[in-house]
């Protein structure tokens, strides 16, 4: 298993709104994308965890799952992901970093 997260470390202007455009719009697109096995979105919970710990800062991690590599390859040259990178410009403002990065996956127990 493959994944591709994005994640987005800071703030955006309307968080409901941002989050909203991303489920109902962005999702969908993303859902075109070849071969992808399922779109899980993280979000900030509560936690208090009695040791100090450094916080990450994430607003949003998207998480597209694929079956290998070859599979994210062909979504990442897809047409789905041109349509997705012109329907980041519809978000609203996002202030911080935004990163991509495909991790390799193994599930322990």
């Amino acid at each position: 298993m493959v994944s591709y997260f994005v994640r987005y470390r800071g703030n955006a202007a309307d968080p409901v709104a941002f989050l909203a455009h991303y489920r109902a719009h962005h999702a969908a697109i993303l859902q075109d994308l070849p071969q992808i096995r399922s779109l899980v979105l993280h979000r900030p919970a509560s936690a208090h965890d009695p040791l100090p710990v450094q916080a990450g800062g994430t607003a949003l991690l998207a998480q597209m799952i694929f079956a290998d590599s070859a599979a994210l390859d062909q979504a990442l040259q897809s047409e789905a992901r041109r349509r997705a990178r012109i329907d980041f410009a519809r978000f609203g403002a996002f202030h911080g970093e935004i990163t991509h990065e495909a991790l390799a996956g193994e599930v322990i127990f």
